[in-house]
């Protein structure tokens, strides 16, 4: 089996904790003779800070290609301003549609909101 992957570290903890789902996810693959691609695209703080979205739309139209998205942790200090008109919490949607996610369970790629 082969997947490409949209890796989306995000802020804070998200990249250390993306990392080490990645390396699992790897050492998966090495066993049962799996290869998973993986595409990496900035989200939440990190996307503001180099384009003035939480979403940028080059990140959105990676996850709707890619077979599956993974998704770290978004915001920070540096991004709490209850007044700022763009904040990374904006940037957790549904990669398929766009829309917020409803919930945080896992989905099949084949499902849509």
């Amino acid at each position: 089996m082969r997947a490409d992957i949209a890796v989306l570290a995000g802020d804070g903890i998200g990249p250390e904790v993306t990392r080490a789902a990645l390396d699992v996810l790897h050492a998966i693959g090495q066993r049962y003779g799996h290869q998973f691609v993986e595409h990496h695209h900035l989200i939440g703080g990190a996307a503001i800070d180099a384009s003035g979205e939480a979403l940028p739309a080059d990140t959105l139209a990676a996850c709707r290609q890619a077979d599956a998205v993974l998704l770290g942790a978004v915001g920070g200090p540096k991004w709490s301003d209850p007044k700022a008109k763009v904040r990374p919490e904006q940037g957790p949607t549904c990669a398929r549609c766009g829309r917020i996610r409803r919930r945080s369970a896992p989905r099949r790629s084949n499902r849509t909101c």
